[in-house]
């Protein structure tokens, strides 16, 4: 590759994109959030796009490390292609959850987007584990992201 500093700045600039569309399309969903009943432990509002942001620039250098390895094209290929799936789940839970207020659909929504960041994470760390690690915050995330979930769910 050319030129590195280029393609690790397009793949942060990926998961940024996915979840800034995101949430421009779930239309003001942190002021609907903040007048819901919340479960304990509920973080204040204007920590989620703090920690997404985080979380979309560690999804972009690990899926870079991923690309920029000296791994077989083929798995680098389903590693990345894993990763977009995720990606695409991902984008789709904030519409459901802030825009629509599908709020169990987007806790199951959940589950499955937590399922491929675990594949991801598995497939990553075959092929670069540093990778690998730099998900592991977003698996936790989307964990207490879904208490948070199915804690509104039930108390709304």
């Amino acid at each position: 590759m050319k030129n590195k500093g280029l393609g690790l700045l397009k793949c942060i600039a990926i998961p940024l994109l996915v979840g800034g569309l995101s949430a421009l399309l779930s239309g003001g969903g942190m002021q609907t959030f903040g007048m819901l009943k919340q479960p304990p432990f509920s973080p204040p509002g204007w920590l989620f796009p703090v920690v997404w942001t985080i979380l979309y620039i560690l999804m972009g250098i690990a899926s870079w490390l991923v690309w920029t390895s000296d791994a077989n094209k083929q798995d680098i290929a389903y590693a990345l292609m894993v990763y977009g799936r995720q990606l695409f789940v991902n984008f789709f839970w904030s519409i459901f959850f802030f825009r629509l207020h599908w709020y169990l659909f987007a806790f199951v929504w959940l589950i499955l987007l937590w399922g491929l960041i675990l594949a991801n994470i598995l497939v990553f760390y075959r092929i670069r584990k540093t990778a690998a690690y730099l998900l592991v915050p977003y698996l936790v995330w989307v964990t207490f992201a879904g208490y948070l979930n199915l804690g509104i769910w039930y108390l709304n």
